[in-house]
């Protein structure tokens, strides 16, 4: 499998975030907010963990892992458990066989986008 450079899961993360911007507002794309929300934070969290030369599996425990270790240790903002949430959220949409999770779309975006940018700033300073 070819990995990723942190610059290529930046955009990519860039790119599902511009599917988030469009989801949240009313009437709300729960499919696609949930989904690329969800994609969103992995590939931002990736493309940090690359940058600092972190090797982390690529599976979704671990990509929390990171976020979590992200925010302990470089100050991130906390995100692990939107992970999950939106995780779950995307279960519930796809398969029925979780409960959707109480989420508020604005604040869904509004996290995804922070860490995004949290992501940028580490990268291209």
């Amino acid at each position: 499998m070819n990995q990723q450079s942190a610059k290529e899961s930046l955009e990519l993360a860039r790119r599902h975030l511009q599917r988030v911007q469009a989801a949240w507002d009313e009437p709300t794309d729960w499919t696609d907010l949930t989904l690329f929300g969800f994609y969103c934070l992995e590939a931002a969290v990736v493309a940090a963990a690359e940058y600092l030369g972190w090797s982390i599996k690529r599976s979704h425990v671990a990509k929390a892992e990171a976020a979590e270790r992200l925010s302990s240790e470089k100050g991130f903002p906390e995100i692990t458990n939107l992970l999950w949430e939106l995780n779950d959220a995307r279960k519930a949409i796809a398969y029925g066989d979780v409960p959707f999770p109480n989420l508020k779309a604005e604040d869904v975006a509004f996290q995804v986008e922070k860490y995004v940018e949290a992501v940028e700033v580490l990268i291209e300073k």
